[in-house]
C-alpha cells in the first residue's frame, strides 16, 4: 500500500519507518530542507516516561492563573481572544480535577513506558546514533519541602511500573559528580533510572537517511502542504505546491500544524501550540553533567548531547509565533551557569524557540480520523521525543489492521 506521512518530524520519521518495515510504499513529506527542522530540532533531549504526569491538574490551574499576572513562571499566557485558544482552555481547565489528572497521567505512562522500549529496539536494529544516554534522569529540588512533594506527586508513576528513587543531596553527587558546585543549592531528588536521553534531531535524520537507503522510503523536502483533496469520503491527494500526491493511506503527524491542516477536512482536533525554548551550547574541559536532569524548582531541563549541553525551558502560550529575542534565554543562561560553573561556553550558544502541539489531556490523538485511509499521530506535547516510537508502532499496527500491543483506550481520536 502506499501511506504518504505528512511531517518530517521526529514522530513522522519514525511513523515511516514502522511503515515501510511493514512493506508500505511509503513517501514523507516536509516543508523544510531536512527532517527535523522545528520541534524536534532543539528539545530537551530527554526520552522521560519520568515526565509522565499530565500538565492539567489541581496544581497546574493555580500557575495557569498566576501566569496572567507574572512573568516569573515556567508557564506564560498571553490572554488572547483566539476562539480556539480560548476553547483549548477550558478543555484544559475541565482536566484539571484529581480523578482526570489520574486518568490522563496513566495514559501517558503507558505510551512512554512502551515507546521508550521501541526507540531502543529501533536503534538496535538499524544502528543509528544519536548520542543517546542511558543511565537515567535526576528530578532534583531546591528545598525539602519541594523535594516531599515532588515525591508524593510521582507516586503514581512508581505505583504503575516506573522505577523511582528518592535520593538525598549526598547520593545525588554520587549519581552525578558534574552538579557538585551546586550541591548546596539542592536538597535532593528523585532518580529515574529507566529514562534516557538523546538528540531527537540526529536520531531523525539519521534514521531519515537509514529509511532512504535500506527501506525505500522516499522524501520530499520542501513542500508545502496547503490541504487534502477529499473524493467519494477518503482522501485522494495532499496538495502541495509543487502538485497533489496521491496515496492510500495519509498520517498526518506535522506537529501544532496538524490542528489547522484537519480544520480544512472537518477534524476538531484539541491541540494548541505552546511555545518552548532551548540552548546548545559547546562544553569545555570535559565536564559537565553525565545524565539528563530537570531543575523542578525552576522548571529547566537539560541533558549531555556528546560535546553539548542543551537546556530547555518554558511554556508559552503565544499562538503559533516562533520568534525570539535574546532576553528570552537569560534565565536558561544564569541556570545553566549556576549549576555547572565554567563547563560551558555561553557566548557560543545555538538559540532556539519552537512549538509543542499541546492536547488538554497531555496525551496523544493516534489512529483513524473521520475518513477511511487518514490517521492521525499527533498531539505530543513535550513530550513528543519519548514518545514518537511507540505512537509510529501503535499507527503502524492499526493501518496493517493489527492489534496494537498496548492497550488503546484513551489514545484514539474521539470523532
Amino acid at each position: 500500500m502506499r501511506v504518504a506521512v505528512l511531517g518530517g518530524g521526529v514522530v513522522g520519521v519514525a511513523a515511516a519507518y514502522y511503515l515501510s518495515q511493514d512493506g508500505h510504499e511509503v513517501t514523507l513529506i516536509d516543508r523544510n530542507a531536512l527532517p527535523a527542522s522545528e520541534t524536534s530540532y532543539g528539545n530537551a533531549g530527554l526520552v522521560s516516561p519520568g515526565d509522565s504526569y499530565a500538565w492539567a491538574s489541581p496544581g497546574a490551574l493555580k500557575m495557569f492563573v498566576r501566569s496572567l499576572f507574572r512573568s516569573d513562571l515556567g508557564i506564560k499566557v498571553r490572554p488572547s481572544l483566539d476562539p480556539y485558544f480560548l476553547l483549548w482552555t477550558w478543555q484544559f481547565l475541565f482536566q484539571c480535577t484529581p480523578a482526570r489528572a489520574h486518568i490522563n497521567t496513566l495514559r501517558k505512562l503507558r505510551i512512554a513506558m512502551y515507546s521508550k522500549q521501541c526507540i531502543n529496539a529501533l536503534a538496535q536494529h538499524t544502528g543509528v546514533q544519536y548520542e543517546s544516554g542511558h543511565r537515567g534522569i535526576l528530578y532534583f529540588y531546591r528545598s525539602q519541602e519541594s523535594l516531599d512533594a515532588g515525591a508524593q506527586h510521582m507516586k503514581i508513576l512508581a505505583d504503575h511500573g516506573l522505577r523511582i528513587d528518592v535520593v538525598g543531596r549526598e547520593r545525588l553527587i554520587e549519581i552525578e559528580p558534574g552538579l557538585a558546585a551546586a550541591k548546596d543549592k539542592i536538597a535532593g531528588a528523585i532518580y529515574s533510572p529507566m529514562d534516557q536521553t538523546g538528540d531527537s534531531c540526529l536520531f531523525a535524520r539519521n534514521l531519515t537517511a537509514w529509511c532512504e537507503q535500506h527501506a525505500g522510503v522516499k522524501v520530499l523536502y520542501g513542500l508545502t502542504i496547503s490541504g487534502l483533496n477529499v473524493e467519494g469520503g477518503r482522501i485522494a491527494s495532499v496538495r502541495t505546491d509543487r502538485g497533489p500526491i496521491e496515496a492510500d493511506a495519509f498520517v498526518l503527524a506535522m506537529g501544532a500544524e496538524t490542528a489547522l491542516l484537519g480544520r480544512k477536512v472537518g477534524l476538531k482536533l484539541p491541540i494548541y501550540p505552546v511555545k518552548g525554548y532551548s540552548m546548545t551550547v559547546p562544553i569545555r574541559n570535559g565536564g559537565g553533567p553525565t545524565l539528563g536532569g530537570v531543575d523542578e524548582d525552576k522548571l529547566i531541563a537539560y541533558s549531555r548531547l556528546g560535546d553539548r549541553l542543551r537546556l530547555a525551558c518554558r511554556a508559552e502560550f503565544a499562538g503559533y509565533d516562533r520568534s525570539h529575542r535574546p532576553d528570552d534565554f537569560k534565565m536558561l543562561r544564569k541556570v545553566g551557569e549556576e549549576l555547572f560553573p565554567g563547563v560551558a561556553d555561553f557566548d557560543r550558544a545555538d538559540y532556539w524557540a519552537g512549538l509543542r502541539p499541546m492536547t488538554p489531556t497531555s496525551v496523544p490523538i493516534l489512529g483513524r480520523a473521520r475518513y477511511d485511509n487518514l490517521y492521525l499521530d499527533c498531539g505530543h506535547g513535550h513530550v513528543g521525543w519519548t514518545m514518537a516510537c511507540g505512537s509510529g508502532r501503535f499507527v503502524a499496527d492499526l493501518i496493517a489492521g493489527r492489534k496494537p500491543e498496548i492497550d488503546p483506550d484513551g489514545l484514539l481520536y474521539d470523532h
